[in-house]
């Protein structure tokens, strides 16, 4: 049943392209999509269910409201449907999985001396960005990779300008020194030009150039430039070697195709830069159940592309977006130059993207491999411990609390739950060591075992603490019978009865309240690997809890020495800054327009920062 409001919606809807947004009795976003005419393609959704999609059918049960954002052209609406996707991330939407975590590879041109470093996010900085990359470890990588070929500097802003000494990577040969002026600014960028032009897949280039150099440099009997020119060289030959030459000597071109596995798209991207396969992507899009691979394609393209920092003036994929002019379009302004995108039936692009497709198949039956093992680890671990400890079923919940404190100081717990096996990061919980004093773990975790299931009694009037109600199925307490018997009187006096065992980590053996024998489980089995898992994730949970209190501390106390730094001026920099290193490494202008700052402030922070020499320290 339609209300009057929506009703009368329905009734204005204009003659125009533009966005709409379906929404629940919430309010809440279901699905953004995208229309050539607003009127035709939303009225459409409101006809027999019987005629709809299954996924649009399932959808529709629960809208019960629209609005509508015109737009003067097909493209605009095309890049707003996109925006809004990515803002929202609605539940019935093909969504890319996590794409805001990818990470960048950031190289830092408004700098003198530049640097690469990895970035969560592309900024107007000045810096050029490469990416996303599907993997933190693959920037790491490539960093490493290029460090060896390039001497490149790594060290922090504010090292390099204290720099009294050269340090350890210029005695290896992996850096030239620019803090002590051993290398000039314009050769340095030179350097670092041919960095860029190595991540734009140019490594032709790149090694034509090296090589003249090398020859100029034997001519001129340089001979030590001349090896370093040599041994960079060579560098870049192994590098180059193993890779698959692809369909032509200059051809610039990604091939993407997917597999499908449930409700998810895994997406396989190869690059090709200069006729050479310079790397791939893997990445997920979820919601994709019951859409064609049209809506797969349009999806992933906008998505992908909204980010990216080089966009290639050919795509290849494996069906073409019913939008693809519009797409097309978009693709041209985002690169500046022309793009197209095509499914190509013969000759070696579409050999190329049937190993595409090939890859991204087995990628999926991959992951599909290590999932039924994973599976059958955990189930394999709950078992174990089941029957090693005595429990009734098995254990659905699973709580670990752990103390952490230096020499009594900023004292902290941490309770760290599994669901199932599997790590709840929704369901962890920090506390602040309120009543105890000095380095006692016993007491702290008295108190701590206390807080938590009170908490439970008050879940219920409390919306605050609903995620303390549930009653874990087992309790590990992360140290031996001393820790263990506080955390047992603390839940006798609250009247709470469950199965609670210490794990002592000197031999990973477990203690049960009032039994003298300790339980010794396997060394190699899943329900101890389970275990070790759950306490080494608490102790994780808690030290880095500890440590952000402990570099908050530091930090305070420090901002109170510099002049013309108030009270109000402290508490804005300590909430935009973590760490003292964040703080040395912003500029005057960034410091200055934080509320309450000016430029004269900022200048005096790092003035003071810079004459004292102090070091910054993320711990």
């Amino acid at each position: 049943m339609r209300s009057p409001q929506l009703e009368e919606k329905l009734k204005s809807l204009p003659q125009s392209p533009g966005v709409y947004l379906m929404k629940d009795d919430d309010g809440q976003v279901l699905y953004v999509g995208k229309a050539v005419v607003l009127k035709n393609r939303v009225r459409s959704y409101f006809q027999d269910s019987a005629r709809l999609a299954p996924k649009v059918r399932a959808m529709m049960r629960h809208v019960m409201d629209m609005e509508y954002i015109a737009t003067t052209t097909e493209v605009e609406a095309l890049i707003l449907e996109a925006t809004l996707i990515k803002q929202m991330k609605p539940h019935y939407n093909i969504r890319l999985k996590d794409d805001k975590a990818y990470p960048y590879l950031r190289l830092t041109w408004e700098e003198d001396f530049p640097r690469l470093l990895i970035a969560r996010k592309p900024a107007e900085d000045g810096s050029r960005y490469f990416g996303p990359y599907p993997r933190a470890q693959a920037v790491r990588d490539t960093i490493r990779l290029l460090r060896k070929i390039f001497p490149i500097r790594n060290c922090t802003n504010p090292k390099f300008r204290n720099a009294a000494r050269p340090c350890l990577e210029y005695h290896i040969g992996h850096c030239q020194a620019p803090c002590q002026g051993w290398v000039d600014k314009e050769t340095y960028r030179a350097t670092m030009k041919q960095v860029e032009r190595f991540l734009e897949g140019r490594q032709d280039e790149v090694e034509k150039d090296l090589v003249r150099r090398l020859n100029a440099a034997a001519e001129n009997l340089e001979f030590e430039k001349a090896a370093e020119l040599r041994n960079q060289v060579q560098a870049i030959r192994e590098v180059r070697e193993p890779q698959k030459v692809a369909a032509g000597t200059q051809r610039e071109l990604d091939a993407i195709h997917w597999a499908l596995r449930d409700d998810e798209a895994l997406v396989q991207i190869f690059r090709v830069r200069q006729g050479r396969l310079s790397g791939r992507e893997a990445l997920t899009l979820t919601g994709v159940e019951g859409a064609k691979d049209e809506d797969i394609a349009q999806a992933f393209l906008l998505q992908y592309y909204s980010n990216a920092q080089d966009i290639p003036p050919e795509i290849l994929i494996a069906a073409l977006p019913d939008d693809v002019k519009e797409l097309t379009e978009w693709l041209k302004s985002r690169r500046g130059g022309t793009v197209s995108v095509k499914v190509p039936q013969r000759g070696e692009k579409a050999a190329l993207l049937a190993m595409v497709k090939k890859n991204a198949e087995m990628a999926r039956d991959e992951g599909l491999r290590k999932e039924a093992l994973q599976e059958r680890h955990v189930h394999d671990g709950l078992l174990g411990l089941q029957h090693a400890l005595g429990l009734e079923h098995l254990p659905h919940r699973m709580e670990c609390y752990d103390i952490s404190n230096t020499q009594g100081t900023e004292s902290v717990a941490s309770m760290v739950v599994f669901t199932d096996g599997k790590p709840d990061k929704s369901q962890y919980r920090r506390f602040k060591i309120r009543t105890v004093e000095g380095p006692n773990d016993f007491q702290s975790m008295y108190e701590v075992i206390g807080r938590r299931f009170r908490h439970r009694e008050l879940a219920e009037d409390n919306p605050g603490l609903k995620r303390f109600a549930t009653l874990p199925d087992l309790v590990i307490i992360d140290g031996g019978r001393g820790q263990l018997g506080y955390a047992v009187r603390a839940m006798q006096e609250i009247g709470v009865e469950v199965p609670v065992f210490g794990l002592a980590k000197q031999h990973e053996w477990l203690f049960e309240p009032d039994s003298p024998n300790p339980i010794i489980l396997d060394r190699d089995s899943a329900a101890l690997k389970m275990l070790q898992h759950l306490r080494d994730e608490a102790h994780r949970f808690a030290i880095t809890f500890h440590r952000q209190l402990r570099t908050r501390r530091n930090l305070k106390s420090l901002l109170d020495d510099v002049p013309g730094i108030g009270p109000k001026r402290k508490k804005a920099l300590l909430r935009a800054y973590p760490n003292l290193e964040a703080i040395q490494s912003a500029s005057v202008d960034d410091l200055g327009n934080l509320p309450g700052m000016s430029r004269t402030a900022a200048e005096s922070v790092l003035e003071y920062l810079r004459k004292n020499q102090v070091r910054g320290s993320s711990s």
